[in-house]
């Protein structure tokens, strides 16, 4: 079966870059694939991705190294295994505020006996390889997202769960979630508490740390532990690739 690269770079305590899609556009997905990117998650939370269109985005990324990952639109079963079936790599979790909704998020990305997910999907085989069902559970990437009060506050019991991978901070919702303005590059001293409570709830656990951040701002992140880091969005490259170049042009323009 075809590795899971990302899992080995956590299990290694070294830190794995990437980036969330919400353009929809397979070549757009490819495009960024072929920079290097370590994995790249196929946003359905936040956009209206059928399963054709995430499969064409996961089919884009396939000749290469970067593992594909889709974040799911909630923690339920038939979304998660869309996505695995359909040659993800691995699921990201939004919203994970129990151990109970750890336990079943689990549940559905792991064959018997670890959890109960049901075998089938063409592509598991076609990108993962003929063993796949023997070794999924060695290789698919669980992610559960703690973004809210609820989720810092039992994050011990969430990441006790075997089986779970990494946890991912939302800084938009947490910051939400807590009484303070959402940004995605918060200084506020109770967020950086909670962020310290998630960590002390990880240690030991062999969960990795993992954040939304931007380029400048990862180095401070990575030194801090944080090893499952999300550079910005596909859309925010568009736009601010554009939106620099169309400001650099009008320099010299005439009024």
């Amino acid at each position: 079966m075809r590795a899971n690269r990302v899992k080995r770079l956590l299990g290694e305590g070294k830190p794995a870059f990437g980036t969330f899609m919400g353009l929809g556009s397979p070549v757009a997905a490819e495009s960024l694939a072929h920079l290097g990117f370590d994995w790249l998650v196929i946003d359905q939370e936040h956009n209206p991705f059928d399963a054709s269109l995430m499969v064409s985005q996961l089919q884009a990324m396939s000749a290469t190294p970067t593992v594909p990952l889709v974040r799911v639109p909630w923690n339920e079963g038939v979304w998660i295994k869309s996505a695995l079936d359909a040659g993800a790599y691995g699921v990201v979790i939004p919203m994970v505020n129990t151990r109970a909704e750890a336990e079943a998020a689990v549940a559905a990305v792991r064959y018997p006996p670890q959890g109960g997910r049901r075998i089938g999907g063409a592509r598991t085989r076609l990108y993962g390889g003929n063993d796949y069902v023997e070794r999924a559970n060695d290789e698919m990437l669980l992610v559960v997202m703690i973004e809210s009060a609820a989720g810092v506050a039992n994050a011990q019991d969430i990441l006790s769960v075997p089986g779970i991978d990494a946890y991912f901070i939302g800084p938009s919702d947490l910051c939400a979630s807590l009484g303070l303005a959402q940004t995605w590059e918060p200084e506020y001293p109770e967020f950086w508490a909670a962020l310290g409570k998630v960590q002390d709830a990880a240690r030991g656990t062999g969960v990795a740390p993992g954040i939304h951040s931007n380029g400048a701002r990862a180095k401070r992140m990575v030194d801090l532990g944080y090893r499952f880091i999300a550079l910005g969005y596909d859309s925010s490259y568009l736009t601010g690739g554009a939106a620099a170049a169309l400001a650099e042009a009008r320099k010299g323009a005439p009024e």
